[in-house]
């Protein structure tokens, strides 16, 4: 009996002295078994990460409560995790050091959930992972480099996501692609990779030539869990595998028309004709450059794969009708216009054809608010919105140009008509771009300056998403007024040297133009914390508040 109660004390003293065995989160359960520790949290509305997990636990599973995002160091504590599922939750953020300190985990879960992207170094803090679900997610963009830091996976599944263009480089740039291939190549034998990438709405133009090409002809160290990948659009490719598909190669707009120099009687119907020739099919609109007081329908039709047809249709011509009209067509790689002078003969009038210039307005008090609404490594977007007498009769003017260059491209821009997009933008360079009233020149709050940024660094090349209709390289700051708004990487700290900027010529009471310049970008939707507004921990923190906190908004990705 005496040997009885000694072991039952040694037993006890065991069980209340071993970090971690006694306590267990709320709402949860806590099992040994041979592959070690484990918590189990099923469908508690817990909604975060508990603070309290013991740092003796080898597997975590956390399935149906309600958890929307995952923090910084959301598991630092737990440093043996070998083992995470977060399936079925509602997780719609990863932050970018989310996995710190899990260097042992080999397997991560987040089935069905909410995330539309995926920090993907994050992955730098698991060198050991091997398993990696992501299926029934939200993701719509795959960086070139996402899987640059997963070099020991052996199972990845991104189907049932919303993946409509990536690029082949994201597999041929994976570091564990490039070793199992070479040693595939020379030793005959090597651990596979099973790949799903199966049901998602791929988009078969010429934008996944590479990726279809590569897919067609993928072999081990990659195995397809569904080698059957289907086309969801255009329509023409709709439900077709992609063995069954032939794509070419990209191409720039080019715009033409069968006439560019038309005359007319006085009261006919004229329809001015643009074909534009571009891979994947253009955006395209017209701008008159004259005052016109009557909106005029435009049709588009394709002629062949690569053709469009847009015609402008122009009922019962009026004086008023003459001038130079001319048709913008856009894909991701560029743009193109071509120009159409429409000419009136009257037996009553032979006046010439007035210059393609807008008269002036004498809405003096017109409200004009800009904004860069979409960046790309080509160029940006902008987009204003007015408030003016008469919306249907009025016309702006685009002044665009580098920003210490004394004469600016200037463009005119009919009513109903509130975008406009520049490509061709040069690296490391300050521009200025203006939207005034008619043929006004630039006034306060009509103009935006941006500094294009350079090429990124190798920690940053996540930022290069490959998307549907565009490859991003920059990201855009909201910024006060009177500073620049400016489109470079996080590297050259941005923030810091746009506040400097601004500040300087605050103190010198310097003149952009005659005035400093606003713009608003409230419409970008704001990224993770990645710090890239908040202040270097390695510099002073004695700054005031107004200069160190970033308003309007945060760093964004655009797609």
């Amino acid at each position: 009996m005496d040997a009885f109660y000694v072991a039952l004390r040694i037993t006890l003293v065991f069980y209340l002295v071993t970090p971690g065995s006694s306590t267990c989160p709320v709402g949860c359960s806590c099992t040994d078994d041979n592959l070690g520790r484990s918590l189990l949290c099923m469908e508690t509305s817990m909604g975060q990460i508990p603070k309290d997990i013991p740092e003796d636990f080898i597997k975590i599973r956390i399935e149906k409560c309600h958890l929307t995002e995952l923090p910084r160091a959301s598991f630092f504590q737990v440093r043996a995790l070998e083992f995470l599922w977060l399936n079925f939750n509602e997780i719609t953020l990863m932050n970018i050091k989310s996995l710190e300190g899990l260097a042992n985990l080999t397997e991560l879960r987040l089935q069905g959930n909410k995330l539309t992207s995926v920090p993907w170094t994050a992955f730098q803090n698991t060198p050991k992972l091997k398993i990696l679900d992501l299926k029934h997610n939200r993701l719509d963009v795959l960086p070139e480099h996402a899987l640059r830091h997963l070099t020991a996976l052996t199972y990845l599944d991104l189907s049932f996501n919303q993946l409509s263009v990536i690029s082949k480089e994201v597999f041929t740039n994976w570091p564990l692609y490039q070793t199992a291939e070479k040693a595939w190549g020379k030793e005959g034998l090597v651990s596979n990779v099973v790949l799903a990438l199966h049901d998602n709405p791929w988009l078969c133009d010429c934008r996944l030539k590479g990726f279809v090409e590569f897919i067609r002809g993928v072999s081990p160290p990659i195995i397809l869990m569904n080698s059957y990948l289907m086309c969801s659009g255009p329509a023409s490719k709709a439900d077709k595998f992609f063995h069954e598909v032939q794509l070419k190669t990209c191409m720039k707009p080019v715009a033409s028309a069968p006439e560019t120099n038309i005359t007319l009687p006085l009261g006919a119907n004229a329809t001015l004709t643009c074909l534009v020739k571009a891979r994947p099919d253009p955006t395209i609109h017209w701008m008159y450059s004259l005052k016109i007081i009557r909106g005029f329908a435009a049709k588009e039709t394709h002629i062949d794969e690569d053709t469009v047809a847009s015609q402008l249709v122009i009922p019962s011509l009026h004086l008023a009708d003459r001038g130079l009209y001319t048709c913008t067509a856009n894909n991701f790689i560029g743009n193109s216009s071509i120009s159409i002078a429409l000419n009136i003969s009257s037996s009553n009038f032979s006046a010439p054809l007035p210059p393609p210039v807008p008269m002036l307005s004498s809405d003096e008090n017109a409200f004009i608010d800009i904004r860069i609404a979409k960046q790309t490594v080509y160029g940006v977007t902008l987009e204003w919105h007015a408030v003016t007498e008469n919306p249907a009769e009025t016309w702006f003017t685009i002044h665009f140009g580098k920003y210490d260059s004394p004469k600016k491209e200037m463009i005119y821009i009919g009513p109903g008509i509130n975008s406009y997009s520049v490509s061709d933008l040069l690296p490391v360079t300050k521009y200025e771009v203006c939207v005034t009233l008619k043929n006004h020149p630039p006034r306060e709050g009509q103009c935006i300056v941006f500094v294009t940024g350079n090429d990124i660094s190798e920690m940053e090349q996540r930022e290069r998403l490959i998307h549907i209709i565009v490859i991003v390289l920059a990201m855009v700051l909201a910024v006060p007024a009177g500073m620049y708004a400016c489109t470079t990487e996080a590297r050259f700290s941005c923030v810091d040297r746009c506040v400097d900027l601004w500040r300087r010529q605050r103190m010198h009471g310097e003149n952009l133009q005659g005035t400093d310049r606003q713009g608003t970008f409230d419409s970008l939707q704001a990224a993770s914390d990645e710090g890239l507004c908040r202040d270097s921990e390695e510099k002073p923190k004695k700054r005031r508040k107004s200069e160190d906190k970033c308003k309007g908004g945060s760093a964004a990705h655009l797609y």
